[in-house]
């Protein structure tokens, strides 16, 4: 149901979306950081609502199915907008293309086997990866200006992000290609009848 309290976060999380990119458009300090705190809510919706969840049994396809979407659509949204700004120093256009890309591969790789009744367990090391991810881009949003504005113009903010950036798309690398060999193991063998997790969506 849309009425569901996890349901509602996970909607909040898509409708925040246009508001972060047209703040980090207007690149002020004070736009600047309202975006990264703006992210951050964002992110504590993510786990609000996985675990109001559990907490409850409010589970749905809608919610499964908005969960994930909503992940990817902040994400994508917010690497294009830093990209298309030119605000991702150190080459970090090119960590952000792999992150994309391994967005694409997983969403595909869940279609297909989802199909076959298979879900892909969550690693640890994939919530390293998601972890360094929102941290990354939260630095990234915040800038320099953002550092400026309160105090610290002495910390590179936006080295650290790119910085952070890069770790996570390594991360993404290595967690991609696990659950690309994964996801390969099922081609052409019957539907399972049971998932192999518990059916969490992977990060």
């Amino acid at each position: 149901m849309l009425t569901d309290l996890p349901n509602v976060l996970t909607l909040s999380r898509i409708a925040a979306i246009p508001v972060l990119v047209a703040l980090v458009a207007v690149h002020r300090p004070m736009a600047d950081l309202i975006a990264c705190l703006l992210f951050i809510l964002a992110g504590i919706t993510d786990y609000l609502d996985g675990h109001i969840a559990r907490a409850r049994h409010q589970f749905s396809d809608l919610g499964r199915m908005l969960d994930p979407i909503a992940d990817k659509l902040l994400i994508g949204a917010s690497l294009m907008v830093l990209a298309g700004l030119g605000r991702l120093p150190l080459w970090g256009l090119y960590p952000a293309i792999v992150i994309l890309l391994r967005e694409i591969l997983v969403s595909g790789l869940r279609e297909h086997l989802a199909g076959r009744r298979v879900s892909l367990p969550v690693t640890r090391l994939a919530k390293w990866k998601t972890a360094f991810q929102m941290g990354a881009l939260g630095v990234l949003l915040a800038g320099d200006s953002t550092a400026r504005l309160i105090g610290i113009a002495w910390l590179p903010v936006g080295l650290i992000g790119a910085l952070m950036l890069w770790v996570a798309a390594l991360l993404t690398l290595v967690t991609g290609w696990d659950y690309l060999v994964t996801g390969l193991r099922h081609v052409g063998q019957p539907e399972a009848r049971s998932t192999a997790s518990s059916g969490q969506a992977v990060p």
